[in-house]
């Protein structure tokens, strides 16, 4: 039988929201292995100007990314859903080793295959030095809290 990866293809307003939220949470446990069985095994990914292919690749990607991206927050939402593709924009905050914050800001265009397992990625992200005092994601390392406003309630 193969991987399923809940809510499944074609996607509804509803059901787009929870892939997106469930993306999120994902992230924001920064664990590479457990992020990598959300994509097909052969799953094709630009995020910048790097382009990967598969889960091995993926989890090393985001091992490193992990590494020098410290105390990671990541917020994604909605933009727009059809069928098997979600469209969402996201901000997370991290700092480097030096202590310098920074907002990255991005989109990302994902399709799924029909078990719900994530095939494309494709994601432009920019980054913007911030101060610590300018930072808006305070949660505890893990999951944003329900409470916890979303980038529209940011006004980001």
């Amino acid at each position: 039988m193969a991987e399923q990866r809940p809510p499944l293809p074609p996607f509804t307003e509803e059901s787009a929201r929870r892939k997106v939220r469930a993306a999120e949470d994902a992230w924001n446990t920064r664990d590479p292995q457990r992020v990598a069985l959300a994509y097909t095994p052969d799953s094709r990914w630009r995020n910048r100007a790097e382009f990967l292919t598969g889960r091995e690749a993926i989890v090393d990607f985001l091992t490193l990314k992990w590494r020098r991206e410290l105390d990671y927050r990541l917020v994604k939402e909605l933009w727009a859903y059809g069928g098997d593709r979600i469209a969402v924009r996201f901000a997370y905050e991290w700092h480097d080793d030096s202590g310098q914050w920074h907002r990255s800001y991005g989109n990302e265009n994902w399709e799924f295959d029909e078990h719900g397992l994530m095939a494309r990625r494709i994601a432009s992200i920019n980054d913007l030095p911030i101060t610590s005092a300018e930072r808006l994601f305070h949660w505890p390392p893990g999951r944003r809290p329900d409470d916890h406003p979303g980038l529209t309630g940011l006004g980001l």
